[in-house]
């Protein structure tokens, strides 16, 4: 997956492209895969790096949604349920079982939670992850070295799947490419190309990198920018009317030893309705998620105090070991594209979360709504959409047990550079280079060689692609980030024939944005 092929490509094409795709979020990713895969031709532009805004900054589950099931959204449920066992099948990888424990209070809970996730098993079917079960106080209490005793009556064990968002994005992005894809990362879409009748005909957009303005046709343009979608639907027709909710869910990441065993922990009702999930992950623990309704979308949004001190607050009553600020080694928000609708109230948590694709009179398809765990149908969805609208023929998915990029089973998660899959063999080969295998920080465990491999296979084009979405060291410990930035730097300006001053605005670039994710 090299940029400047991707670019080339594009400035000798002037056939019209089946599909052009605006947003490199995991909406738009699935629908550059199930296109592709169907032997569409396919352009996907993103106007920052892939999965830059919602995508990266998920709770990291691939989940059928208990909650959901308690709002009685059962066919979303058995959707995702599928879909999440689809995902462990093509992406073992990546994507993997986790076992959940409720604490519980008193018979009723028990009760409640055993018979509900028993209609959650019952669900998934043949892609069950494990049966779920109560446990007794003293063997939760063995299995959960650190909960509060005093708050629980017993354990309800269930199994879901946990993921890493922007490493699965990036092995989709490179297995759409080996299918034919088309796909560039910061290019902005700055106008639609429309026929005499007002229907559109394709999209202009300018290249950030190469500081050139193209235009290419298109039989079908997609608009899947998740946030922000109210801006395109605005370039097609200025008084659109508003179809997004913005709403933030914070997580904070902290030291395994808040959570040193393997399960993960589901709360079921905190103060404001929803459930926090305590989830181990990368040898770090991941705990959120809120539900705050935001006035305006941003590519960077900040958590806000009454966030990082609720998760606190909530996580500190059940742990012995009560979390503080200072405990926090990241923070990070992200914003959720619910569907607007006039009558949404505040009560952002009981939107549905299950995508609707619908179509402007241009022409236009956008998708809004949906979750990372569904993606794949999403865009079997919208390519069906386009079939069906366009009076194609029909061609079936190919996508439901396509083996993603990187496919490898039996994964050691204990290995740092279990995330690659299939392709640490060829890391390592290139980290026998002179200095290749050197560490930028050996806490984190990263070495020289994946930031070459960085720039030359994944597309990664600065230092906030790397250590934010490439590896997930933004993530996993925001300071040590910083400390890594200016060797990243360089290695990167060697690699891309950068200059000295181009290292220096990026290491300061960096610092500014992870300021935001230090407490």
């Amino acid at each position: 997956m090299k940029r400047n092929e991707m670019i080339d490509k594009i400035s000798k094409n002037t056939k019209e492209y089946d599909f052009i795709i605006i947003g490199g979020g995991a909406t738009g990713i699935g629908i550059a895969l199930e296109a592709s895969a169907r032997g569409y031709s396919v352009v996907l532009l993103e106007k920052s790096d892939f999965t830059k805004s919602t995508s990266s900054k998920s709770t990291k589950l691939v989940h059928g949604g208990v909650r959901y099931l308690a709002q009685g959204d059962v066919g979303l449920v058995r959707e995702a349920v599928v879909e999440r066992g689809l995902l462990t099948q093509n992406a073992p990888h990546l994507v993997k079982s986790q076992s959940f424990i409720i604490p519980t209070h008193g018979l009723f809970d028990e009760l409640q939670y055993t018979i509900g996730l028993t209609l959650y098993d019952l669900l998934a079917g043949k892609f069950s992850l494990g049966r779920s079960k109560r446990i007794s106080k003293a063997k939760t209490i063995s299995r959960i070295s650190t909960i509060n005793p005093d708050k629980i009556s017993a354990g309800v064990v269930y199994y879901d799947g946990q993921f890493d968002d922007t490493r699965l994005a990036i092995n989709v992005l490179q297995s759409a490419s080996e299918l034919g894809a088309i796909v560039v990362n910061y290019c902005t879409v700055t106008g639609l190309l429309k026929d005499k009748d007002g229907n559109v005909t394709g999209v202009k957009f300018y290249d950030e990198e190469g500081k050139e303005d193209y235009e290419i046709k298109g039989k079908q343009v997609v608009n899947a920018t998740g946030v922000f979608a109210d801006d395109v639907l605005k370039m097609d027709s200025p008084n659109a009317e508003k179809t997004i909710s913005p709403s933030q869910g914070v997580h904070l990441v902290l030291d395994k030893s808040f959570l040193p065993d393997n399960d993960a922990i589901m709360i079921p009702k905190t103060d404001d309705g929803r459930v926090l999930f305590l989830v181990p992950w990368h040898g770090r623990v991941v705990v959120g998620t809120t539900d705050t309704p935001i006035e305006k979308e941003s590519l960077e949004p900040i958590a806000l105090k009454k966030e990082i001190d609720f998760i606190l607050a909530t996580a500190a009553r059940y742990l012995t070991k009560a979390p503080k600020r200072s405990d926090v080694l990241s923070v990070f928000a992200g914003l959720r594209p619910l569907a607007y609708s006039k009558d949404n109230g505040n009560k952002t948590k009981e939107i549905s979360r299950s995508h609707k694709i619908f179509e402007s009179k241009s022409g236009l398809l956008t998708i809004v709504g949906g979750k990372w765990t569904t993606f794949r149908k999403m865009g079997e969805d919208l390519v069906d959409k386009t079939e069906q609208k366009k009076g194609w023929e029909h061609i079936q998915t190919k996508t439901k047990h396509l083996k993603i990029h990187g496919y490898k089973e039996n994964v050691n998660y204990e290995n740092p550079l279990y995330f690659y899959g299939s392709d640490e063999n060829d890391l390592l080969k290139l980290s026998k280079e002179d200095g290749m295998s050197d560490f930028i920080s050996t806490s984190l465990k990263i070495i020289n060689a994946q930031v070459v491999w960085a720039v030359r296979f994944e597309m990664a084009r600065n230092v906030e692609d790397f250590l934010a979405r490439r590896t997930r060291c933004q993530l996993l410990d925001a300071r040590e980030s910083i400390k890594m930035a200016a060797k990243v730097a360089e290695i990167m300006a060697a690699e891309l024939g950068e200059d000295q001053a181009w290292q220096i605005d990026q290491v300061k670039e960096y610092a500014q944005v992870t300021s935001n994710y230090i407490l």
